[in-house]
């Protein structure tokens, strides 16, 4: 299908859905648009907690693609939602979303499909591809992330240099953290509360605390975290601070450390310079790892992206979608 340099593809609708029964009591919702004969791709989303986006599909050509999305556990249309205080989020782990992303991928009857998600969805793009290279045909990537802890400290703590007055208030959210150290873990503690006053406090003060990270970036729209409906704020919050209070249960420098598992898998990491979420560094540290990884450097966008990172991601999906 046809369209301008600098023109998404046309909005698609999926062909089929459902849900799947992933176990522990939890019903993964899935979608698939674009062509069935297509070559097959998922959608990783981010947050984690935010939920596939329609506007994904729009990336992709639909003659050439078969694009699957899903919501991954407890969120989106996902069930049970996060934002219910009886969802049991002992069962939402980064090795519970890399088996339901094999589940899903043999549901569908997929043998290898390429992964395109960015932030959080990069951290599980790399997860899963490390454990599962044979799945995986080829990786895009926007907005590199590991989930470091380092990293996770960068963005609850360290970007507070730059960000002094809302880093303030955001400290001042949790008063009973043991040191800047704990904020994290003191969050993820409020969101677990049976006060409903307190896990909406808690989820207001975070969303502020995203916000004021974003802050510098031209975005219209409503704000990237407090702008979302309620039910899927108090979502995204407690799978959030779940994940990073647990460094995503993964070995610190895990993702980088074993990226050699990624050998013969194209990639393209596309990362902007000024992105204050996630700075630079990973992306280039993971792209020495990985010998077939090219990483594009956007000098004009940060963490949510601009018009020359779209560029970036439609180019490579296009080449990508060639290959076979």
């Amino acid at each position: 299908m046809d369209r301008g340099p600098d023109e998404k593809y046309p909005p698609i609708e999926p062909y089929d859905h459902g849900t799947l029964d992933v176990g522990d009591g939890n019903l993964v919702y899935w979608e698939v648009c674009g062509n069935p004969a297509g070559k097959p791709a998922l959608v990783v989303h981010g947050g984690p907690g935010s939920g596939c986006n329609a506007r994904a599909r729009q990336y992709f050509d639909p003659d050439l693609y078969r694009v699957v999305l899903f919501d991954q556990r407890n969120c989106g249309r996902s069930t049970p939602h996060a934002s219910d205080p009886a969802a049991d989020m002992r069962h939402n782990t980064t090795a519970h979303l890399i088996a339901d992303m094999e589940l899903l991928r043999r549901h569908l009857g997929i043998g290898k499909w390429l992964l395109y998600g960015g932030s959080w969805g990069s951290t599980l793009i790399l997860a899963y591809a490390e454990q599962h290279p044979r799945r995986v045909s080829e990786i895009v990537i926007s907005a590199v992330t590991t989930t470091r802890r380092s990293e996770i400290d960068w963005l609850y703590r360290g970007a507070g240099q730059i960000f002094p007055e809302a880093w303030d208030l955001f400290r001042a959210g949790v008063p009973e953290a043991r040191g800047p150290g704990d904020l994290v873990a003191a969050y993820a503690r409020r969101t677990e509360s049976p006060d409903p006053d307190v896990r909406a406090r808690a989820t207001a003060d975070w969303c502020a605390w995203e916000d004021a990270v974003l802050s510098m970036e031209a975005a219209a729209g409503p704000s990237p975290y407090s702008g979302r409906p309620g039910r899927d704020q108090l979502a995204l919050v407690r799978i959030c601070a779940h994940y990073f209070s647990h460094g995503a249960w993964l070995e610190e420098e895990q993702l980088i450390r074993d990226a050699g598992r990624l050998a013969g898998i194209p990639g393209v990491l596309v990362h902007g310079r000024f992105d204050l979420g996630g700075p630079l560094t990973t992306a280039w540290e993971l792209a020495k790892a990985w010998p077939d990884a090219e990483l594009t450097v956007i000098d004009d966008a940060g963490h949510l992206g601009g018009p020359a990172t779209s560029r970036a991601v439609l180019a490579a999906l296009d080449r990508f979608a060639r290959l076979g």
